[in-house]
């Protein structure tokens, strides 16, 4: 595990107990979402953040301006801290660690569910469904595509990745192929 991830586990723990203690857990995982993706999509913002000659407290008033009134004050006190001690670029790892935890302690997971076309919302039910059966958890879906799966899908939920599409059965009949050809 890199230093980055466990130091993006530390911070998100910190905000899952302080969110929990307020009861703001939901409210905190959509606002640190939305301000993830605000710096994502923002090339100007994230370079603003990024920049080494600019005082930390300049990025964080700034930061309290852009967002005022729209942030619980947990979440901006948690990104001034990753301002003030230069990991700012660890926000995005900060959410994903998040939304680990608070899955974890919420019995929630999030799916990542890759198919060759869209799904539909009864599929991604009965999938939500199914796996949450398997695992003992409640599922969210989160839908991809990629069309060169030819067919099927992949659902990668944690660590772990179940493979049905049509190409990683023909990877895996390829494979015993060859291995029995030699």
């Amino acid at each position: 595990m890199s230093r980055s991830t466990v130091v993006a586990k530390r911070y998100a723990k910190a905000l899952f107990e302080l969110a929990q203690e307020q009861n703001l857990v939901a409210e905190t995982e959509t606002q640190l979402q939305l301000l993830v993706n605000a710096i994502e999509q923002n090339a100007d913002f994230r370079a603003f953040l990024a920049a080494p000659g600019i005082p930390a407290a300049t990025k964080i008033e700034a930061l309290k301006q852009s967002f005022a009134g729209q942030l619980l004050p947990i979440v901006l006190n948690t990104v001034g801290l990753l301002i003030e001690r230069g990991r700012q670029g660890e926000l995005s790892a900060v959410l994903d660690a998040y939304l680990q935890v608070a899955g974890a302690a919420l019995g929630r997971a999030d799916a990542v569910v890759t198919s060759a076309q869209p799904l539909t919302l009864g599929e991604k039910d009965k999938l939500a469904k199914k796996f949450g059966a398997l695992l003992g958890k409640t599922i969210r879906v989160h839908n991809t595509v990629d069309a060169s799966l030819l067919g099927g899908l992949t659902v990668r939920i944690g660590d772990t990745l179940y493979d049905g599409s049509l190409r990683g059965k023909l990877e895996r009949l390829d494979k015993a192929l060859q291995s029995s050809a030699n």
